[in-house]
């Protein structure tokens, strides 16, 4: 009797039936919500990390604008929660709209202090934050309008062009913590005097023993454990001033427009148009290394939703007090030591800026550094800033000699209102505006000159590519 035919014969099972549900529910390390056990240290390092960069640039500008402590104390509570809610839309984002979705950080870059301080010099008191907000506004919608092609302008901004550009940030800011290591106010009667030195001095010493001896997250904690080191030895000889502590409101929303209505002039404008794109090209580059940090690759979607992100935070940002906002690479640092890449951890360490932005009282706690503690740490932070710069140039192909004269001359071009501040005394306003800043003089610079070397009448013969490293 014949047999029933017998369909093909089924190929075993390759993964055992007890982790078939496993390999249905595992989910990317980046999209992993963490247990708070773990989640809450991961998000305490990385507002180590940032905290200290998230409220520079409210500390200088709010002090070169001669804005009293409880001006200052706004600035930095604006910078927080701006700080907070960009590093939330780009954990979380609003898919296919805003947000890369990463364990990115977004707050105030430092690569916009030194153009702001030159519109500032070029405007009466009063009229300086206006002038300022105006322009941070139209950079802004500038990120907005440019993101969606920035891809294409990359090849304008090889590493011969941002190591420049990063290299004068450090560079130009470092009059700033030497005149705060002084006493910060050169018309004071103690200004320079052996006492404010010695406490810069020994700010900067605890910083440098911490980086020495400290292991893992102390040392990640150098520069705060410096500033509070050097805030509590300033206790004693009466060098820190708590009146901040009571005029500062325990809770409130920034106001909006809190400092004047903004003012457009278009060589603040330009000036700081220039540096949005700088800060573009290091938001990508982040983005690109955070990307293979966490084996989720950062393709030219993800990389034009964390740029509509900084657009958006630096669109909003100064209806409240905020400044031009990128990417936080020290964080990006972070997530590659501890190797945690859950972007949630950091959409935690965005709601607790949030938050810290939204009680001033906690901005007063920072004013309360005195100026040289901030000098002797400032010397550390804006010379890490020159490094970054100078790493950047190693990739820059120097080995080729127009490729030396590019650099040499653009960081010549950006140091001479650092060498000379009176070299443009006779140039027209708006000029003063954009040469007058280092920042903004070496990057057109720069970017003239790479399109001379590399691009104008050239085939096949380009400065070294982006990279994400």
């Amino acid at each position: 009797m014949a047999q029933p035919a017998k369909g093909p014969a089924k190929a075993p099972c390759s993964t055992p039936p007890e982790h078939i549900e496993d390999a249905v529910t595992s989910v990317h390390p980046v999209d992993e919500k963490l247990h708070p056990s773990r989640l809450v240290p991961a998000a305490l390092q990385h507002i180590a990390a940032m905290y200290a960069g998230v409220v520079t640039p409210p500390l200088i500008i709010g002090q070169a604008c001669g804005l009293d402590v409880e001006g200052r104390t706004r600035l930095i509570a604006a910078s927080l929660l701006i700080a907070g809610v960009a590093t939330l839309l780009q954990t979380l984002g609003v898919k296919g709209f805003v947000g890369n979705r990463l364990p990115f950080v977004n707050a105030a870059s430092s690569a916009g202090i030194a153009p702001i301080l030159a519109i500032a010099e070029t405007n009466a008191k009063g009229d300086q934050l206006p002038a300022v907000y105006g322009a941070v506004m139209v950079a802004g919608v500038f990120c907005l309008a440019v993101g969606p092609f920035f891809g294409r302008l990359l090849r304008y901004f090889p590493p011969l062009v941002t190591g420049v550009v990063i290299t004068l940030i450090g560079v130009t800011l470092m009059p700033v913590p030497v005149g705060w290591a002084q006493g910060g106010d050169d018309t004071a009667a103690g200004f320079g005097s052996m006492a404010n030195l010695a406490l810069a001095a020994f700010t900067l010493a605890v910083i440098l023993l911490m980086q020495r001896f400290g292991k893992g997250f102390f040392r990640q904690v150098a520069l705060l454990f410096g500033l509070l080191t050097g805030t509590l030895a300033a206790i004693p000889f009466g060098m820190a001033d708590f009146e901040a502590l009571g005029s500062a409101p325990v809770a409130a929303l920034p106001t909006p427009f809190a400092f004047g209505a903004p003012v457009f002039q278009p060589a603040a404008i330009l000036s700081l148009c220039i540096v949005m794109l700088v800060l573009m090209t290091e938001s990508s580059a982040s983005m690109l290394a955070l990307g293979e940090i966490c084996d989720r690759r950062a393709g030219a979607g993800v990389i034009t939703r964390g740029l509509r992100t900084d657009g958006l935070a630096t669109l909003i940002g100064p209806v409240f007090g905020g400044f031009p906002t990128s990417a936080f690479a020290q964080n990006v640092g972070v997530v590659s030591l501890t190797r945690v890449r859950s972007r949630y951890v950091v959409a935690v360490a965005g709601a607790a800026l949030l938050v810290l932005g939204a009680f001033p009282v906690l901005g007063a706690v920072v004013s309360l550094v005195p100026m040289p503690v901030l000098g002797g740490a400032g010397i550390v932070l804006f010379g890490s800033i020159a490094v970054s710069g100078i790493r950047t140039l190693s990739e820059a192909g120097l080995e080729d000699s127009s490729n030396i004269i590019l650099v040499a001359v653009a960081l010549g071009a950006g140091i001479i209102p650092l060498a000379a501040p009176t070299f443009y005394a006779d140039f027209p306003a708006w000029a003063q505006t954009v040469l007058g800043s280092g920042i903004s003089a070496g990057a057109l610079t720069a970017v003239s000159l790479n399109l001379f070397f590399h691009h104008l009448g050239t085939r096949g013969r380009t400065a070294p590519a982006l990279k994400s490293s």
